[in-house]
């Protein structure tokens, strides 16, 4: 693979991504009280961002005019998205997103969605995860990580705590 792929996201304290129902009312709420997160410092060393349909369809919730994306190489897996979005190329696979990616010569990318990040992972694809917790417990969703066929073993790189209580860990993953 010739790109580097990171993970940046926020969990419940108890691992969740979003709810079951994929509301982030508990994520959302807190923006301003953590002041400064370090997404912007992230996303200017991205070109491209790969999602799943559920990450890309919450996207379009911000309207034209808010496209959350703007200025970056939007890759979205989905085996049954139809769309004619110019902004998005669609891939239906792992392999073809990876081969798509490569091919475009993409330096870096930024991988999001919860099905996608776990995808990524599983295939050994993944090099490095920002994870900020969030200090709420939402007791159910959509976790973070699910199954896997053997452990995954990560390097702490750093560990920050961020206003109103977010904990902001990152880890590069460790290859074989």
């Amino acid at each position: 693979m010739g790109f580097k792929s990171c993970v940046f996201i926020g969990v419940s304290v108890d691992g969740f991504i979003a709810r079951l129902d994929g509301d982030l009312q508990w994520l959302i709420s807190r923006g301003e009280a953590t002041g400064e997160y370090g997404y912007d410092d992230f996303i200017a060393d991205i070109d491209t961002i790969v999602m799943g349909r559920g990450t890309y369809e919450a996207g379009l919730g911000f309207g034209e005019e808010n496209w959350p994306y703007t200025g970056l190489n939007v890759a979205v897996l989905s085996t049954g998205l139809e769309t004619d979005d110019p902004r998005i190329t669609i891939y239906r696979s792992l392999d073809e997103v990876v081969e798509g990616l490569n091919a475009r010569g993409v330096k870096s990318a930024y991988i999001d969605g919860g099905q996608v990040i776990r995808s990524f992972l599983r295939a050994g694809l993944i090099d490095e995860m920002t994870i900020s917790a969030v200090p709420v417990l939402i007791g159910t969703g959509i976790p973070l990580f699910g199954p896997l066929e053997a452990d995954i073993s990560l390097r702490h790189l750093s560990t920050r705590t961020l206003k109103a209580g977010m904990v902001q860990t990152k880890y590069a993953v460790e290859r074989g």
